[in-house]
């Protein structure tokens, strides 16, 4: 077990359904089992995190299979480089479980931790995928010890990079998944005057190389409904106008990319 206290960063213990380290402080386990390790004062507000609705919103876009093809590159490319028995990998901002769930199933030698903000992400998560270990915390202040995960996952999640570099081991793994050029671009059309593609990300990572990448393209079919589910679930949403809202929900057919590029890079 790799968890360390939020508190004071000394290693976390399970007993029974608590988890508790040598300063006394205690972590008690949800009926769901997760366990929340983020103090209130880290919370930054009442409820951070995605809103009960926009999970109910996602989990019922993802469970059509839209989604699908990322989820099984993911889970490939980590089945390839994690096969060793005991590995610990981690999903930052694993939301309602959908791709921690799937990098269970294809790696199930490892040991699988979920982490998000969201406390009602990690309940639904929690409830629904047993083999995993799920957590509320900030991937700003990862509750792990120092260079204690062979791989950490991040789909589109903000992190704190410094974080990173300390919790991976040297010879571990970090998979970003980003927007390709062209994702979602018919939802650009009809929010903003001139539609503009997805510029590349040219991040690096310190302390890290990059020696994998790969572009997932696609075209997807959805209903009114599923539109306005995914239309909630992106920063678009902020901007659409009310007609923009009520034209998907009154189609009977929308169509748009999806555009991925999923990299992996190594640390030193």
């Amino acid at each position: 077990m790799s968890l360390i206290c939020p508190l004071c960063h000394q290693p976390l213990l399970q007993q029974a359904n608590s988890f508790r380290c040598d300063a006394g402080h205690q972590f008690d386990q949800a009926k769901e089992g997760y366990v929340n390790l983020l103090p209130v004062q880290h919370k930054g507000s009442r409820e951070p995190g995605d809103s009960a609705e926009m999970l109910q919103a996602r989990r019922a876009f993802l469970d059509a299979g839209h989604y699908q093809p990322l989820r099984a590159g993911v889970a490939e490319i980590l089945a390839q480089h994690l096969s060793e028995q005991n590995s610990q990998l981690l999903d930052i901002g694993c939301g309602e479980g959908y791709y921690t769930a799937a990098m269970a199933d294809a790696i199930p030698q490892a040991q699988l931790f979920g982490l998000d903000v969201a406390k009602a992400a990690i309940r639904m998560a929690a409830k629904r995928y047993r083999t995993v270990r799920f957590c509320v915390a900030s991937s700003q202040r990862l509750p792990f010890a120092d260079a204690s995960l062979d791989g950490v996952v991040r789909i589109y999640a903000p992190c704190n990079e410094e974080e990173l570099s300390r919790v991976i081991k040297a010879g571990g793994y970090l998979l970003t998944v980003t927007p390709g050029p062209h994702h979602l671009q018919q939802f650009k059309a009809l929010i903003y005057r001139e539609v503009q593609l997805h510029a590349p990300e040219e991040k690096m990572y310190a302390g890290f190389k990059q020696i994998d990448q790969q572009n997932l393209y696609y075209s997807m079919t959805l209903s009114g409904s599923e539109a306005v589910s995914l239309l909630q679930m992106t920063p678009f949403a902020w901007r659409a106008r009310e007609e923009v809202w009520q034209k998907l929900a009154a189609s009977s057919e929308f169509t748009c990319d999806a555009d991925f590029m999923l990299t992996l890079w190594q640390r030193d």
